[in-house]
């Protein structure tokens, strides 16, 4: 005869296991969703910087010692005035979010593809806030004025022999997440003028775009 108690724990054991596996099931794909979601909702918020359209507008801005910087669309500056060394990129936001300048790192010469961005222990902090909309233009600035700084000579001689610099910028969205560096590079052009170009991007809080 038919152990029925046998036979109904086994069909609720087997009921169990099933629902189990449909809750894992459901879970699994709920967790894709979410990240999917999570996803998209980042890309929503990145910022990307590179240099702005030589047809962007010419901007102005001033330094804390009320030094006054002018660059055209495309363009950038470098100047060396009175001790102080001064540096502006004109700078172009093609991503989603508002980006957030937190700190930058310069370096005299044409970095290669193959040399690694700054350390974030080697940034330089920004000393004022610097937002650049999304899908807009704004600037970026950054000055040495300490003559006993370790960085200030090579960037000074490469002012005065007019050879490009190259500068690593970190920027966040708003809220403080999506930490990118971009690494720039100001091109001495004629006597006078510096153009600005973007070479490489860096993510450091997931895997970026290579």
């Amino acid at each position: 005869m038919a152990d029925w108690a046998t036979i109904s724990a086994l069909a609720t054991a087997g009921g169990t296991l099933a629902l189990a596996a449909a809750t894992y099931g459901s879970v699994r794909s709920a967790n894709r969703s979410a990240r999917t979601a999570e996803i998209a909702l980042q890309e929503q918020r990145r910022p990307v910087l590179v240099q702005s359209r030589l047809d962007d507008a010419e901007q102005k801005i001033m330094f804390v010692d009320r030094h006054w910087a002018r660059v055209s669309g495309g363009g950038g500056t470098a100047e060396h005035s009175d001790g102080v060394l001064y540096l502006v990129l004109s700078l172009r936001n093609v991503g989603l979010g508002i980006a957030v300048l937190q700190g930058w790192h310069a370096r005299a010469g044409l970095a290669r593809p193959d040399i690694a961005h700054a350390e974030l222990e080697e940034m330089r902090p920004q000393t004022r806030d610097l937002y650049i909309p999304a899908g807009d233009i704004g600037l970026w600035q950054g000055a040495f004025r300490d003559q006993h700084d370790a960085g200030y000579p090579e960037i000074a001689r490469a002012l005065d022999d007019r050879e490009p610099i190259s500068i690593d910028l970190l920027y966040t969205d708003q809220i403080g997440d999506q930490r990118t560096i971009s690494r720039f590079v100001l091109n001495p052009v004629g006597d006078d003028r510096w153009i600005a170009s973007v070479g490489r991007h860096w993510y450091l809080d997931r895997a970026g775009p290579r």
